[in-house]
């Protein structure tokens, strides 16, 4: 047995000093909480701001890479593919490891990531795209306005092309460079897995238990800071051209508004890769415990004690494992926590694919640029959620909400945005108005997505192409796919400012205006289109805030149903299935059924469908708010049985005192008393009615090898009749045997069921101390006693308590139980 100090340090079995590679008194650097609280916030702040400038950056990806939605969605999602391979185990094993340094590896592996989804563009060359002002200087595209092609050297052009009609493909080769995309997006997705479930347990672990619910609300209103900058840095990179610094950008002829317009979608993940790479490095300098709020650390001259056989330091992989499968089972079977995955994966689903295709929603719907809608969702939107969640938190430390009261608060404002999102419907724009798509060439409305119906009779003679789209608007406020399109024969001007005249399908639609010209361009929504889009915005920031209001009362209804143990699990497992079944699938399906309302399709230049050009805008409505409000909708069956099962779950514990562990499945209300009294003076002491005294001989319990296998020598004492109670009273042995140090929560706990009290038993008030029971055997020092949780068994030497802690010594002997002196 190590000592240290002497006799009166001494340990016993329970605290076996722990011998550490420190230096004695030596403290880990930065040891708070709070500074960990800081690094993390930082960290879910830098990942926040990589996750949604993907979402940002999906238009300017599909564009550059001739891709579908449905398969943009498939790239999205291949964040919660990386995630989800390794989030179960990350979450339970990763709870018995270093936490912080965990968390500094993902950091570093999602700016590897973020890197290598940027790194395609040095790879691919320039962007190209198809215009009739390229055409003609520099005789490499195919699209040319209505002329008569034997009158002018535009043969020559066309017997070019086909002589080589490979050439085009071979550049086009760089397209399959979307898998570097792919594979970059998972690794990020990879690198978040412990972020959040290592760092949200690390922090209830070691906070109280009322700043546990303001801290993770400080967290999360930190972390859609994140968001709000990603849209901001989304709009920037989507307002520059793609090739920025590499062409003269007046030379390029489309606007941000073009459906062909692609930004700078590299730019925004190389400056999340550095800011990722930054957030790491803090949690190598954090410790990997701490001791917990409001409690004071351990003596620094006296290392702390290892660990039970179970934990980290001394438990083996394999001996880890073997617990898993059964935290699971017993993680699932819990009604509470199940029906609440199940809500939440459905709410997921509809928050994905609203924040995935919510910036395109705008485009296509009222016509707005991919840089501003990635602006007005980081300005507007995304602050008030900030503000909604730190008020949540807020009442929830404010009021201290019961969990029952947490899910009512969290149920009611998902309700009403709910409600306000119906609202959605009613804000809306007409089609834009383009000849042979939306509108008939004669411009009565005709919807159609068939190729053959933009040829008419005032362009069958210009042998155009019905796959090309370089749009050119007309003063009638028709929009035609193309200068050849709309019939046109001359032009005016230079690059963007160039004019078409002569076009016979102007005049077909609009014969009393006379004006055949067309510019470069769509034309532009109408005022009607704008206050539209004025309610929508309004409506959305609005419900936004509602919503958000509820997200840290809903978030702490999760972590208090469970057992503390089961928390890293609970919250790794909710991430896993969340992402699972609606973070890989809901990007896709949502993406699949948004193609379904495409009306134009752009073509690759070696054939085959590639990026939509435009949308029927009333059935992209219908599809896109449909599948929202209807996930939204079939979640809160779930959430009102969870209300349900806590309020019985709630009444039954207030109407019968917990004086047992729950049962598995049950819920267990947290931070309550165990005693239905007052603690400690109304605890049942020996000598009371119903509690029997049962005496004991004198001993003392020396501590050697043997009694720590369960054998205690003994040594007779003088007997002493002082109150153990009495600090001021104590008495002293030359051979007295070092005291077990007492432990807080045993301390307390008395022999409420049985209690043994030898010799003379002392008065409550304080008066004569030498009263002696008159069937009691001879006396024994009342502070040689130790108590047990059943009846003690008397022997002649030995008085073992039940959890087989044993000795103390003669003059400060009490026992694990016993109650605490005054």
């Amino acid at each position: 047995m190590s000592v240290v100090g002497g006799d009166e340090d001494r340990l016993t079995s329970r605290d076996v000093l722990y011998v550490s590679d420190k230096k004695d008194g030596a403290e880990p650097c930065c040891s708070t909480l709070k500074l960990f609280i800081i690094a993390l916030s930082f960290a879910h702040f830098s990942k926040a701001l990589s996750g949604t400038y993907m979402k940002s950056a999906v238009t300017q990806i599909e564009r550059r890479f001739d891709l579908s939605s449905s398969l943009i969605g498939l790239i999205d999602g291949s964040f919660e593919m990386g995630n989800l391979l390794f989030l179960a185990f990350v979450s339970h094993f990763g709870a018995k490891m270093h936490r912080p340094r965990l968390i500094g590896i993902g950091c570093f592996l999602m700016a590897l990531g973020s890197a290598l989804t940027g790194l395609p563009h040095f790879f691919m060359g320039r962007y190209t795209f198809d215009t009739v002002i390229q055409s003609w200087q520099n005789e490499s595209s195919r699209i040319s306005p209505c002329v008569d092609t034997t009158a002018h050297d535009y043969p020559k052009v066309k017997m070019e092309i086909t002589q080589d009609p490979d050439t085009e493909c071979v550049k086009e080769s760089g397209s399959h460079m979307w898998i570097y995309v792919f594979l970059g997006n998972a690794l990020r997705g990879i690198g978040e897995t412990p972020v959040t479930p290592l760092g949200i347990s690390y922090i209830d672990d070691y906070a109280k238990a009322e700043n546990s619910a303001f801290y993770i609300a400080c967290l999360q209103t930190i972390t859609l800071l994140g968001p709000m900058f990603g849209f901001l840095l989304g709009s920037m990179c989507a307002r520059l051209y793609v090739d920025i610094g590499f062409v003269d950008v007046e030379s390029v002829t489309i606007t941000p508004k073009d459906a062909r317009w692609v930004g700078a979608w590299w730019l925004g993940f190389l400056v999340s890769s550095g800011i990722m790479l930054l957030a790491g490095i803090p949690f190598w300098f954090l410790p990997r415990s701490m001791p917990k709020q409001g409690e004071l650390p351990a003596n620094p001259y006296m290392l702390p004690a290892p660990p039970a056989p179970g934990t980290a330091e001394h438990t083996k992989l394999t001996a880890i494992a073997e617990g898993f499968l059964p935290s699971l089972k017993r993680l699932l079977t819990t009604p509470t926590y199940f029906l609440l995955l199940c809500g939440a994966v459905l709410k997921f689903n509809s928050f994905i694919g609203l924040l995935t295709f919510m910036a395109k929603y705008m485009e296509q719907q009222f016509g707005q640029s991919a840089s501003r809608a990635n602006f007005l969702i980081g300005v507007l939107n995304l602050p008030v959620v900030a503000v909604g969640i730190f008020l949540g938190g807020l009442l929830m430390k404010r009021y201290r909400l019961s969990v029952v009261a947490g899910a009512q608060l969290s149920f009611l404002t998902s309700l009403s945005a709910y409600l306000l999102l119906l609202l959605h419907y009613s804000t809306k724009c007409d089609n834009m108005h383009v000849a042979g798509l939306t509108v008939a060439y004669n411009g009565t409305p005709a919807v159609s997505s068939d190729g053959q119906s933009l040829l008419s009779e005032c362009n069958r003679r210009c042998s155009c192409a019905a796959e090309e789209w370089d749009p050119v608007c007309s003063q009638n406020g028709i929009t035609y796919v193309s200068p050849c399109l709309a019939g046109c024969t001359a032009s005016t001007g230079h690059g963007k400012h160039t004019v078409f005249h002569n076009c016979s399908c102007v005049l077909a639609a609009s014969p009393v205006d006379g004006s055949t010209s067309v510019s470069l361009g769509q034309c532009p929504r109408g005022p009607d289109c704008s206050r539209s889009f004025t309610s929508y915005m309004a409506v959305s920031v609005l419900s936004s805030f509602i919503n958000s209001l509820g997200t840290t009362p809903g978030y702490m209804v999760i972590i208090r149903c469970i057992s503390p143990e089961l928390k890293s699990l609970a919250l790794g497992i909710q991430t896993l299935v969340m992402r699972t079944l609606g973070g890989i699938p809901a990007p896709v399906y949502f993406g699949a059924l948004i193609d379904m309302t495409c009306l134009k399709w752009g073509t690759k230049k070696c054939g085959g469908r590639g990026a939509c050009r435009m949308y029927d805008t009333d059935m992209y409505r219908v599809i896109f708010l449909g599948l929202i409000t209807c996930l939204s909708g079939c979640s809160y069956f779930f959430i009102v049985a969870v209300i349900v099962l806590l309020r019985r779950q709630f009444y039954k514990d207030k109407a019968t005192p917990k004086e047992s562990a729950p049962k598995p499945g049950d819920i267990e209300l947290l931070n309550q008393h165990p005693y239905p009294y007052p603690y400690p003076d109304h605890l049942p002491k020996a000598g009371d009615r119903g509690v029997p005294i049962v005496p004991h001989t004198p001993s003392d319990l020396e501590v050697t090898p043997n009694s720590l296998a369960g054998t205690e020598k003994t040594k007779p004492q003088t007997s002493s009749s002082k109150d153990p109670r009495d600090k001021t009273q104590r008495h002293t042995e030359p051979h007295s045997t070092p005291s077990a140090p007492q432990r807080t929560g045993s301390a307390r706990t008395a022999c409420s069921s049985t209690s043994a009290e030898q010799g003379q038993t002392q008065n409550h008030d304080g008066g004569a101390n030498e009263s002696q029971h008159t069937d009691a055997t001879p006396t024994t020092q009342a502070n040689e006693s130790q108590c047990t949780d059943t009846m003690p068994t008397p022997q002649a030497n030995e008085n073992q308590c039940t959890d087989t802690m044993p000795t103390s010594r003669a003059n400060d002997n009490l026992g694990a139980n016993a109650t605490p002196t005054s």
